[in-house]
């Protein structure tokens, strides 16, 4: 895992330009459990997702020689948006390649601030589409959640989490690449090794209990869910290690359960959450997670650029 004083000192880095988001009580969901169920909002935070943390400490901890050629990126949006708008703060060109089936919102929105966007098949030949980029034109690939600086980032969110809820027992966290929960486990780890930290995934993009049980990152043959910010094929190779020593239970959860979980974000917390935010809500909903017997628990909403059109299959 990453040492403490990484995640401290990116927060330092980059809490002068991205604050802390709100944690809130979920009302519906603590009077059914009978102990108090908090959301960290990252929905909240700049360009509506954790990512930009990340993307953030990436490029102020770049070399000169990193950002010469500008950047590059693979994304389904949300790490486009980070990434786009980190950039952006130091006038620094960056191209995304995201699949052709990407959120229509998120595409226009990277364009909106200031990325070349190039829509190219699906995630794995949009990978193929930056490699060739980054070999014709120079860039520096700045990976979605396959990189220590972007993980140190996401750690900030562990580091406020323990800040806001010191009576937290148990932190579900939804698990696309692995970045995000590498990141909070390096902190729960350390600061407070006997809380619970549960990741939760797609039943149709579970790449990370894939991993688990072939000891390693090991590519999915087929990723199927409508948490599309959560639809990675296959886990980090820094990822990966971190979150095995540090996550204590990984969880599946279907789209039925997703939809269930973005209807009550929606009409019982009034958060408007994209389908990949809402996994850690669908397990408690479903009763799908073991909770320690007391302390409260924390549930990571991780975005929500979603557009109305997007959300109406969940109303």
């Amino acid at each position: 895992m990453l040492p403490l004083e990484r995640l401290q000192a990116a927060q330092r880095l980059i809490s002068d330009t991205l604050l802390p988001t709100p944690m809130l009580l979920d009302h519906v969901l603590s009077e059914r459990l009978g102990r108090s169920v908090w959301l960290k909002t990252e929905l909240c935070q700049r360009t509506g997702s954790f990512k930009s943390r990340g993307a953030l400490h990436w490029v102020r901890t770049a070399s000169h020689q990193e950002l010469a050629g500008g950047l590059g990126a693979v994304s389904a949006g949300n790490h486009a948006l980070g990434l786009a708008w980190a950039a952006g703060q130091a006038n620094i060109p960056v191209t995304i390649v995201m699949p052709e089936d990407a959120s229509r919102f998120k595409v226009e929105g990277s364009r909106a601030l200031g990325a070349e966007v190039i829509l190219h098949g699906d995630i794995n030949q949009a990978w193929e589409k930056m490699h060739s980029l980054i070999e014709e034109r120079g860039l520096a690939l700045v990976h979605p959640y396959d990189d220590e600086r972007v993980i140190a980032g996401q750690g900030t969110v562990g580091l406020e989490i323990l800040a806001q809820t010191p009576k937290a027992s148990v932190i579900l966290c939804p698990i696309g690449g692995g970045g995000l929960i590498a990141g909070i486990g390096s902190a729960t780890a350390t600061l407070r090794p006997g809380l619970s930290l549960i990741g939760i995934e797609p039943s149709g993009a579970a790449s990370m209990a894939h991993a688990w049980a072939k000891d390693g990152p090991s590519r999915l043959d087929k990723v199927t869910t409508c948490a599309k910010s959560l639809a990675a094929a296959i886990v980090g190779e820094h990822s990966y290690p971190i979150c095995r020593e540090t996550t204590q239970a990984l969880i599946q959860v279907d789209d039925t359960s997703i939809a269930h979980a973005v209807h009550h974000l929606l009409y019982q917390a009034k958060l408007v959450a994209e389908p990949g935010a809402a996994v850690g809500v669908a397990a408690l909903l479903e009763g799908a997670v073991t909770l320690p017997p007391e302390g409260d628990v924390v549930v990571v909403i991780t975005g929500g650029n979603v557009s109305r059109d997007e959300l109406e299959p969940f109303l």
